[in-house]
């Protein structure tokens, strides 16, 4: 019993489709499965394609565990492999290789070479070869939209973090080692940690200030303020940085790991007319953060 795809963010529309392979699994008493992929299919395909993605391959996996689904299969997608028809990849791969009993497949999800056909389409090359082919309900966000990757990557790059974190069922997450940066945080006051992201093709949300949750080594929680941004106070900057800003920490943080969790956002990014004024909007921000988080941390770190 599987389904197949890239299920980057899964979000709360793949975790539908999951839970429909999951339940005709356990009423026929068979495994159910995950058949995903490593990389985005278009890498492959385009060498000089970077895809926008929601999450990194190890935490799609973990999120793909969290589902409780049975296994979780990872397809090497290669050239040979994208110039196989639906039915030869069917055939080849889902029935004589994996040996799927039956395939749910998403309710607008195509695949083979191409990605010519449709349901209609899977369904009777199932037929043929004794692969059951089930379309899978769809989870609608309302009447028009349903929820999608590319609806979410879009509400990250206009900071709706709210209604971002809602769709994927947990906080939009930032992960990577922090670097030294230029140091001007700590003579305002409020000294940060700049973060090179792991994974370089990650969405990184609109530019401005956020409440975030942040998880260093081991289990250390801390309530914190991010930043990203070209810093317009104090130079021309193009490059955009990731910043944060702990609460309750005093450490050394460089070339330590970090996971940063949006919890909502706070304001866009400011040109402010002066150091003074940017200091004291800074106390401002950092009391409108210490709200936000207040239900997402411990009462010992608030």
């Amino acid at each position: 019993m599987a389904t197949v795809g890239f299920f980057d963010g899964v979000h709360v529309g793949h975790r539908h489709l999951i839970e429909q392979v999951k339940e005709e699994a356990r009423r026929r008493e068979l495994p159910s499965v995950v058949i995903t992929f490593p990389v985005h299919p278009r890498e492959v395909l385009q060498s000089d394609y970077r895809p926008l993605l929601l999450n990194e391959f190890e935490e799609k996996v973990s999120l793909l565990a969290s589902t409780g689904i049975d296994y979780c299969i990872n397809l090497p997608f290669t050239e040979a492999l994208s110039r196989l028809s639906a039915e030869e990849f069917m055939r080849r791969v889902l029935k004589q290789t994996l040996q799927v009993d039956t395939l749910f497949v998403g309710y607008d999800h195509r695949f083979g070479r191409d990605r010519e056909e449709g349901y209609e389409q899977y369904a009777r090359h199932g037929q043929v070869m004794g692969m059951k082919v089930v379309l899978a309900t769809r989870f609608p966000l309302d009447e028009e939209r349903n929820v999608s990757s590319s609806l979410i990557r879009s509400l990250l790059q206009s900071g709706n973090i709210q209604d971002a974190n809602r769709l994927l069922s947990y906080r939009y997450t930032l992960s990577g080692t922090i670097v030294p940066g230029n140091r001007v945080g700590r003579t305002i006051g409020f000294p940060t940690a700049n973060i090179q992201l792991r994974e370089l093709n990650k969405v990184v949300p609109a530019k401005g200030v956020y409440a975030v949750r942040v998880q260093l080594k081991g289990d250390e929680v801390f309530p914190g303020m991010l930043y990203i941004g070209t810093r317009p106070t104090f130079n021309q900057e193009s490059v955009i940085s990731v910043e944060v800003n702990l609460f309750n920490f005093d450490g050394d943080l460089y070339g330590q790991s970090l996971s940063v969790e949006f919890v909502d956002f706070v304001r866009g990014e400011v040109k402010f007319n002066s150091k003074e004024e940017l200091v004291a909007r800074l106390h401002r921000d950092k009391e409108e953060v210490m709200k936000m988080v207040s239900d997402c941390l411990p009462a010992s770190l608030l």
